[in-house]
């Protein structure tokens, strides 16, 4: 588990080992792999945000090397089917072929339309975009409330020991 305090909110938002196992099974660590993404889900106990299930790829995404656009019919469809099962959905993750990676203009752009095309109670979404890295340096986990994405430092364990997932 990869934890990160949400600034002064009191808020700490856990990644579960299934959700990181998850990333590192599409992590870009060969020239052929194509970016893969898809949605997050959470538990909201309190002030502990447990992100228990990362969802896609799916085949019907559109991927390439640099780029990475979910079906969004399918997207709501997991977001209804979670939804009955207690999971919220606060946010997306994608990879990007660098081992530190870095939010792009184009990822600020789709953050802030997703977010402001949302229905939600939420302060913000989460975006997680996973690098090549062994985590938690290979993960940079931001939150976004539609105008501003403020980057999350990990908090917790150390690097080393931090399960890694290869």
């Amino acid at each position: 588990m990869i934890s990160f305090k949400i600034g002064a909110s009191g808020q700490t938002l856990h990644f579960s080992d299934e959700v990181l196992r998850r990333f590192a099974a599409y992590r870009q660590t060969r020239f052929w792999h194509r970016e893969a993404g898809g949605l997050l889900f959470a538990r909201i106990i309190g002030n502990d945000i447990t992100l228990e299930e990362a969802t896609g790829p799916r085949r019907s995404d559109r991927r390439s090397r640099y780029s990475y656009q979910g079906d969004r019919r399918l997207e709501q469809r997991e977001i209804d089917e979670r939804h009955g099962r207690g999971l919220d959905y606060v946010g997306d993750w994608h990879t990007h072929p660098e081992p530190r990676p870095r939010p792009s203009g184009d990822d600020d752009l789709a953050m802030t339309s997703r977010v402001r095309e949302s229905r939600h109670q939420l302060n913000g979404f989460v975006f997680a975009i996973v690098g090549t890295a062994p985590f938690p340096s290979g993960l940079t986990v931001a939150i976004h409330d539609g105008y501003n994405r403020v980057v999350l430092p990990p908090c917790g364990p150390s690097a080393a020991d931090t399960p890694h997932f290869d």
